[in-house]
């Protein structure tokens, strides 16, 4: 069974289990000792028969995970499925089990908005090309987790806010749908979490807020019932809609009427080991008052930085930033030390005329840059040794959505899998000569659009005239 054999000659630490075989290990363990804990009482008749070699039922258990010895799978079972209190593995106060859904620091958002964008057969060797491991969906497609099979890519799946009024009613709702949706394709396919909803608490629906909760934790009582809960990572990504105010970091706070949701939300997670995700974007900070924010702050680019007079702590970028204004907030209404992870954050690489900063150059700059910062696995400021985890967007220029021209160019890839511009990955095909040509933005953010007029009039002029 997939080698798992060397993780029990002997047991160690939780520590020595490598995530690329965790996945598989942890269903088969997990079924064998079901069945196991239905014949006696683990702590005192599992270790009467682990003595005896001749006990039927155990022994099949333990063929089914391939593993040696009744004694090697209670070790296991007592250090990881069971810890006593002195264990390691992760567990929080109330005995839920957690699980990791992000290994990296580096994601991508794989959105599919689009009818040109390349099938997933072929994102799969595109993510493998860019050593790219971990992905989120918007929704459990299919095609798209049949493709990933065998990839080892990690994949967080999506249950959109459409479904969120009748999954917290109905807690068969999320079973029939996990069962239809994520359990099929385990574990050929590494889905390690669910994202309930996205951006629920900054829109305008409070029946939605309302919902929001009751949803999250019958998709987490599913999966227990299903004993996937050590797999798969129960969450629900918010927009900085959610905050009052965030600048200075250390001011930022909830908004006053989302208290009364976030709250509760926010106490779940913590027992379930939640990270808090959110989803951060320099871009439309800088687009909403681009005259009085310094675009290099926005880039990562040499700029005088701000600092925090609170916590006198020096920012010289405002993603930074942002994720401290979010620690700062958890804090604030008691959950400071919940991990924030960034399951969005992107730049424009095109946008209307009213969209400032949304240029070819500048989506390279910030994603390179940005790209550069999480390859150190440095954390913030406030929290530096805490290492950022970020989920960029997207993967693909997504044609169909809908909105300003920008939603449409947050791609790193173009719609034929070459890349939008340059920041070290390969497309499936070369870049097209004109993807190399600047933009009319592009030029004019440069100050170069005198020049470049009269030389475009030059050309023009000279054609004409050699031309029979």
């Amino acid at each position: 069974m997939l080698g798992i054999l060397p993780l029990f000659s002997p047991v160690s630490s939780p520590g020595d289990v490598n995530h690329a075989t965790t996945y598989k290990v942890a269903m088969l363990v997990s079924e064998a000792t079901e069945r196991i804990k239905e014949e006696c009482s683990l702590k005192r008749k599992l270790k009467r028969k682990a003595r005896d070699p001749s006990y039927p039922e155990l022994g099949r258990d333990m063929a089914a995970a391939n593993i040696v010895t009744v004694r090697s799978l209670l070790q296991f079972h007592e250090r990881y499925i069971n810890p006593s209190k002195n264990g390691k593995i992760l567990r929080n106060r109330r005995n839920f089990v957690t699980v990791q859904a992000f290994s990296g620091t580096y994601g991508i958002n794989y959105g599919r908005i689009s009818d040109n964008i390349p099938p997933p057969e072929s994102v799969v060797t595109l993510l493998k090309a860019a050593k790219i491991k971990s992905i989120r969906i918007y929704d459990a497609d299919h095609s798209v987790l049949k493709a990933f099979k065998g990839s080892g890519i990690e994949i967080v799946v999506g249950l959109g806010n459409e479904y969120l009024k009748e999954m917290s009613v109905n807690e068969d709702r999320p079973l029939d749908w996990i069962k239809e949706n994520v359990q099929p394709f385990l574990p050929g396919t590494r889905i390690r979490g669910i994202a309930v909803g996205n951006e629920v608490l900054g829109t305008g629906d409070q029946e939605l807020w309302e919902a929001l909760l009751g949803a999250v934790k019958n998709v987490y009582k599913a999966l227990d019932r299903l004993h996937l809960t050590k797999l798969i990572q129960v969450s629900s990504p918010h927009s900085q809609g959610v905050f009052a105010t965030s600048f200075p970091p250390s001011s930022c706070t909830f908004k006053e009427d989302l208290v009364q949701y976030i709250k509760p939300l926010l106490e779940f997670s913590s027992e379930i080991g939640s990270p808090f995700f959110i989803n951060a974007y320099p871009f439309l900070a800088y687009m909403s008052d681009p005259e009085h924010i310094d675009i290099n702050y926005a880039l990562f680019k040499p700029n005088p930085g701000t600092l925090d007079q609170k916590t006198n702590l020096h920012y010289d970028n405002m993603f930074d930033a942002q994720i401290d204004a979010a620690y700062a907030a958890l804090e604030k209404v008691g959950f400071g030390k919940m991990e924030v992870i960034i399951s969005e954050t992107g730049w424009a690489s095109n946008g209307d005329e009213t969209e400032a900063g949304a240029t070819v150059e500048n989506a390279r700059t910030y994603n390179l840059n940005l790209r550069k910062r999480l390859a150190k696995k440095k954390g913030t400021p406030l929290k530096p040794k805490t290492a950022v985890k970020a989920y960029i967007f997207a993967l693909f220029n997504e044609n169909l959505k809908p909105g300003p021209t920008s939603e449409r160019n947050f791609g790193l890839f173009k719609a034929d899998g070459s890349i939008a511009y340059d920041i070290g990955f390969t497309g499936l095909k070369p870049s097209s000569a004109a993807s190399s040509l600047l933009s009319l933005k592009d030029i004019r953010a440069r100050g170069w659009s005198g020049p470049y007029m009269v030389l475009t009039t030059c050309v023009a002029v000279l054609l004409l005239v050699l031309t029979p």
